[in-house]
């Protein structure tokens, strides 16, 4: 049920539909992560992380790149490379920085602000107006999330994400992109990655979500910024020796995995109209624009912790995403067995909660 690859994992419980991190390397990862030339990253420098720093940063079109353990360091490292004190991070309300990663202005010094948005999209006259509050704090730092968790992998178009950059700029701000799935979302766009990345001064791209890779993120962004990043990343223990063992999988991840995210895509569109069939008016669905699917619950039935037990039982993993919600992620390892095999264990649930 959980897809043809050779490497992929030999689930008892069945398909794993919580996130597209659940992914193994593939074998041509396992093979150069054997392979990989390496050295120590906190002094001479690992010759196969820095590899891939130029490999990201030139794909994005950006001047420089760092490797980091998460998307949420290199997040959080663009706003402490990226600010002084005292001022303010405005994001979309919604916005993974902004609901999961806030802690960070706690080392920051900084104010986070959430501005109401549309699928993921801020308001850009709620925008504008917090960048001209006069007495307000000082804006250092404008986030954007593409593509966007909490919005079901909604895409904000390109013309939005120009009009947030000259926004920002114009009130002296800097820009930066939650990237973690900047590549589903250039296959949603129909665009060139650098096109996206061109958007923002930084981005944060994780390799573990979709790409398949085992773990990493790379930060990319203007010189000056990544080597102050580099130095912020040794104070925050983000510096890792030998870490090309890893980053190998890495270049792998951003050399052959991206051209296969529409299958995801194609997958995810598939599973949420067979949801939608289930209990046709009762179990709602968003069409997802990339690699996931939100299932919204009867509001007076049983809450999503009774729906992802009992999914379980009937061999599905999925995560509750509120108390009447459920999000499911595509990926390498859901081929189309498997989502049939969800919607079936959809049903067989449906007619245990609902009757």
């Amino acid at each position: 049920m959980t897809g043809t690859d050779a490497t992929a994992p030999s689930d008892p419980s069945g398909v794993d539909l919580r996130s597209d991190t659940v992914t193994r390397p593939t074998p041509a990862m396992y093979e150069r992560m054997r392979r990989a030339p390496l050295g120590d990253d906190g002094l001479d420098g690992d010759p196969t992380a820095r590899e891939l720093e130029a490999l990201v940063a030139r794909t994005l079109d950006k001047e420089a790149g760092l490797y980091v353990p998460t998307a949420t360091m290199g997040n959080l490292l663009a706003v402490l490379a990226q600010t002084e004190r005292q001022g303010q991070v405005l994001l979309e309300a919604t916005a993974h920085m902004f609901l999961t990663e806030r802690g960070g202005a706690t080392l920051a010094g900084l104010a986070y602000l959430g501005i109401a948005g549309t699928a993921g999209a801020m308001d850009l006259d709620e925008l504008e107006r917090t960048l001209r509050r006069p007495g307000g704090l000082r804006t250092e730092l404008v986030g954007m999330e593409t593509s966007h968790a909490n919005a079901g992998g909604a895409v904000p178009p390109l013309e939005h994400m120009r009009a947030v950059m000259e926004a920002a700029r114009g009130a002296g701000a800097r820009v930066h992109l939650d990237g973690a799935r900047l590549f589903n979302a250039a296959v949603a766009l129909e665009v060139a990655p650098a096109a996206i990345a061109g958007c923002a001064d930084s981005v944060a791209v994780c390799l573990s979500k979709g790409l398949s890779a085992p773990a990493g993120a790379v930060l990319v962004g203007p010189t000056a910024t990544i080597e102050r990043a580099r130095r912020l990343r040794k104070m925050l223990g983000g510096t890792q020796r030998q870490v090309g063992v890893v980053a190998a999988a890495g270049l792998e991840a951003i050399e052959t995995m991206a051209g296969r995210l529409a299958d995801d895509h194609r997958q995810a569109r598939r599973l949420a109209e067979g949801l939608g069939a289930v209990r046709p008016g009762a179990l709602r669905t968003n069409t997802p624009a990339t690699n996931i699917v939100l299932a919204d619950l009867p509001a007076h039935g049983p809450d999503s912790a009774a729906w992802t037990h009992a999914l379980r039982e009937h061999g599905v993993l999925v995560r509750a995403w509120g108390g009447h919600r459920l999000r499911l992620v595509t990926h390498r390892h859901i081929d189309t067995a498997a989502v049939d095999a969800a919607i079936a264990g959809f049903r067989r649930a449906a007619d245990t909660l609902l009757g």
